[in-house]
């Protein structure tokens, strides 16, 4: 599931640490951060589409990963 919007983190791993590391973490980085104005006459989802997927331009849909499935 790894797109556009996905980002990785490697934190630092200490000697020290207690816990067993995580090598590398993931976070999403929302659309809305690109899109410094909303342009005129951006395409738009049908009514019923866009109240499913919480907002009205396809532009600025991120769906909410399940943190059941494994990222790719």
């Amino acid at each position: 599931m790894y797109d556009g919007q996905w980002r990785d983190w490697h934190p630092y791993v200490g000697q020290c640490d207690p816990c067993p590391p995580i090598k590398t973490k993931w976070y999403v980085v929302p659309p809305n951060q690109f899109i410094p104005f909303q342009p005129m006459n951006l395409p738009q989802f049908p009514l019923d589409e866009a109240l499913r997927k919480g907002t009205l331009w396809p532009a600025l849909y991120s769906p909410y990963p399940s943190r059941r499935t494994k990222k790719a």
